[in-house]
């Protein structure tokens, strides 16, 4: 299980970012970013060579690299930093529904049977889903247990500033699920099933 943050964020460029930020997981904390550039190009930076080959056997990429992956905060201040990548946003006040998910029990939201209830729900945000697959023998679920508006980002890449925030459209294709349009930080539990070799 992976317990953590999920960031969304799109840019004035067409680039859209999506930050994992895991202090527990199965690797010990980390934290990972998936790019899909305006022309489709899917990218994962990744810490160390370990989290890259597991996170791409799940999801799908055109590049993947492994570079330092630095997240900071304060107060609503994120600062990222990974390889070529560095971001800052700040993340506004939660609404009914971030106060609402931050009710559910972390017991219950770790079951399979919770992501099947709100995947109903979910599907009505283009591209959203809470359990699914992305490859042959990989079964995974999300459970959402907070959400924040992302008010003001900004980003470059290589040196090249990427544009105003903007909604995460069209929606990215790594896996079987997109982020919600509107950029948000969620707190998250996923849970990843692989099948036995």
């Amino acid at each position: 299980m992976f317990d953590g943050w999920i960031a969304a964020v799109g840019t004035g460029s067409g680039t859209r970012v999506i930050v994992g930020h895991w202090p527990r997981s199965p690797f010990g904390p980390f934290s990972d970013v998936m790019l899909e550039r305006a022309d489709g190009r899917r990218t994962l930076l990744a810490p160390t060579i370990r989290t890259a080959e597991y996170i791409a056997g799940i999801y799908h990429f055109d590049e993947v690299r492994t570079a330092p992956v630095s997240v900071r905060t304060r107060e609503s201040t994120w600062d990222v930093e990974a390889g070529p990548l560095d971001l800052r946003f700040r993340v506004g006040h939660s609404g009914a529904l971030g106060l609402l998910l931050r009710a559910v029990p972390r017991p219950l939201a770790r079951r399979p049977l919770w992501a099947a209830v709100t995947d109903v729900p979910a599907r009505l945000m283009t591209g959203v889903r809470t359990r699914g697959s992305s490859r042959p023998g990989c079964r995974q679920w999300y459970a959402a247990r907070g959400l924040w508006p992302i008010v003001t980002a900004r980003a470059s890449f290589g040196g090249t500033d990427l544009g105003a925030l903007a909604p995460v459209v069209p929606p990215v294709r790594f896996g079987f699920a997109s982020a919600p349009a509107p950029p948000a930080l969620v707190r998250v539990l996923s849970t990843v099933e692989r099948a036995l070799a």
